[in-house]
C-alpha cells in the first residue's frame, strides 16, 4: 500500500500557482483579444509576402488600425453606461466581422498557403496574393450569408420526444420553444411579429420561451416584445428569466411578460392536464440571479417543485443548459434551455462548450433527463449567424402507453 497523503497536497500546490496565472491571463483577455482579432489578419493579409503597392499597404494597415480603435470604443459606448443603439450596432459588427476575417485568415493563411506549396502554384508573392484574396472572398461570403440568416424569420425546428411516464392523454402535446430572441440596438418588432405569425401556425397546446428576451430594459425594448401577447397557445404561454433579463432591469422583463399574459414561472410550476393525466411544468430563475443582486430572484429547483405530485412527469424550464446537472439529480423528465445560440459565429462553439454540456439539440442527462437546448429564435450582438442557424422549435411529446 502507497502513502499518498504527502503527495497530494504537494499536488494541489502546483496546481494553484497554475490556476493563478490562469485567472490573470483571463483578466487581459478584454484587451489582448481586440488586438489578436485585427492584427492576425492585418499581417497575414498585407505582410506575409504579398508585396503590395505601399500606397495598398498603408489604407490597409490604417483601416485594421481604425478598426481596432473603433471596436471597443463603439462597444462601451454601445453597451456601457450610455446605451447608444448606434454604437452598438457598430461595435457588434465591428466584433462579428473581425472574428470571421480572424478564423479565416488563421486557416486560409494555414492550409490554403501549404496547399498552394504543395501544388507548386506559382511563386512565393503569387501565393500570398492568392491567400488575401481567398481570405477577403470567403469572410465576405459568410458575413453576407450570415447576416441573411440572422435577420430572417427561422425554420422550424420539428421533432418527437418520447417521455417514459407521460400518460396517454398527453401523448401528442404540442410544446413550441422559442428563446433568445435578443430584442436590441437593431429594432426588429416586424421581425418579432412575424415570428409569433409562425408560432400560432403551429397550433402549440403549450408556448415556453426559455429567456434572453432582450438586450436592454423592458421600457426601452418594449416595441419589440409587444408582438409575443398576439402567441396563440391552447394550454399555457410560460417564461423563464435569461441572463440578459439580468443585466437590464430583470424584474421589469418579468412584470411585462405578465402584462403581455404569459405566466412567469419564477422557481413554480403549473399543472396541465389533458385526458385524465397531468404534466408539471416548472421553471427557474437563471443561474446568474442570485448574483444579481435583486431580492428573490435566484435558480431554485425545489422551490419550483414544490407540492408537486412525484410521480407526475416534469417539464423543466431553464435558460442555461448547465442547469441540467441539478435537474438529472432532482429526476426531471424534460428540460428546455437556450443560451447557447449554438454557437452563433463558427468557430465559436468550441468556446461554448467549455462552459456549458450541450449546444443543440436533444441530449440525454443521468437515468431519466432528457435536455433539448435551442440554437435561439434572435441573435446576440454580431448581426450573423454563421453555421448556427437560428430556430423554432416544436416539439411534440409522446407517451408509450399512447392510444
Amino acid at each position: 500500500m502507497t502513502d499518498t497523503s504527502n503527495a497530494r497536497p504537494a499536488e494541489g500546490e502546483a496546481q494553484a500557482p497554475r490556476q493563478s496565472r490562469l485567472l490573470r491571463l483571463m483578466r487581459y483577455l478584454p484587451l489582448i483579444a481586440p488586438v489578436l482579432l485585427w492584427a492576425v489578419p492585418c499581417w497575414v493579409l498585407l505582410y506575409t509576402g504579398q508585396h503590395w503597392p505601399l500606397p495598398v499597404t498603408v489604407a490597409g494597415t490604417a483601416l485594421f488600425v481604425l478598426g481596432l480603435a473603433a471596436m471597443p470604443l463603439a462597444m462601451m459606448r454601445g453597451h456601457g453606461r450610455r446605451q447608444q443603439d448606434r454604437a452598438a450596432i457598430l461595435g457588434d459588427t465591428l466584433l462579428g466581422g473581425s472574428w470571421v476575417l480572424f478564423t479565416w485568415s488563421v486557416l486560409l493563411g494555414i492550409l490554403l498557403r501549404l496547399a498552394l506549396t504543395v501544388a507548386g502554384v506559382g511563386e512565393s508573392e503569387d501565393r500570398a496574393r492568392i491567400v488575401t484574396w481567398a481570405v477577403l472572398g470567403v469572410s465576405a461570403a459568410l458575413l453576407s450569408w450570415g447576416y441573411a440568416e440572422a435577420r430572417r424569420v427561422p425554420r422550424v425546428r420539428r421533432l418527437d420526444v418520447p417521455l417514459p411516464r407521460l400518460g396517454a392523454g398527453l401523448d401528442g402535446l404540442r410544446v413550441v420553444l422559442i428563446t433568445d430572441t435578443h430584442y436590441g440596438p437593431l429594432d426588429r418588432a416586424r421581425w418579432s411579429a412575424r415570428v409569433c405569425e409562425t408560432v400560432n401556425s403551429l397550433e402549440a397546446d403549450l408556448v415556453c420561451h426559455t429567456g434572453d428576451i432582450a438586450d436592454g430594459t423592458a421600457e426601452r425594448r418594449r416595441a419589440q416584445a409587444t408582438p409575443l401577447a398576439t402567441v396563440r397557445a391552447t394550454e399555457a404561454r410560460v417564461y423563464v428569466t435569461g441572463n440578459h433579463e439580468y443585466y437590464s432591469e430583470a424584474q421589469g422583463w418579468v412584470d411585462l411578460m405578465d402584462e403581455l399574459s404569459w405566466e412567469p414561472l419564477r422557481n413554480r410550476h403549473v399543472l396541465l392536464e389533458r385526458g385524465g393525466d397531468t404534466l408539471v411544468v416548472a421553471g427557474v430563475d437563471d443561474v446568474t440571479a442570485e448574483s444579481s443582486g435583486l431580492v428573490g430572484h435566484r435558480a431554485h429547483l425545489a422551490g419550483a417543485l414544490d407540492g408537486a405530485d412525484p410521480e407526475l412527469p416534469v417539464l423543466l424550464l431553464a435558460h442555461q443548459p448547465k442547469f441540467v446537472d441539478r435537474a438529472a439529480a432532482a429526476g426531471i423528465d424534460l428540460q428546455l434551455s437556450g443560451h447557447t445560440h449554438g454557437g452563433q459565429i463558427w468557430p465559436f462553439h468550441h468556446l461554448v462548450r467549455l462552459d456549458q454540456p450541450a449546444l443543440a439539440g436533444l441530449s440525454r442527462h443521468g437515468v431519466r433527463t432528457q435536455l433539448y437546448t435551442s440554437r435561439g429564435t434572435g441573435f446576440w450582438g454580431p448581426p450573423f449567424r454563421v453555421f448556427a442557424p437560428s430556430e423554432i422549435t416544436l416539439l411534440v411529446l409522446r407517451s408509450p402507453q399512447q392510444r
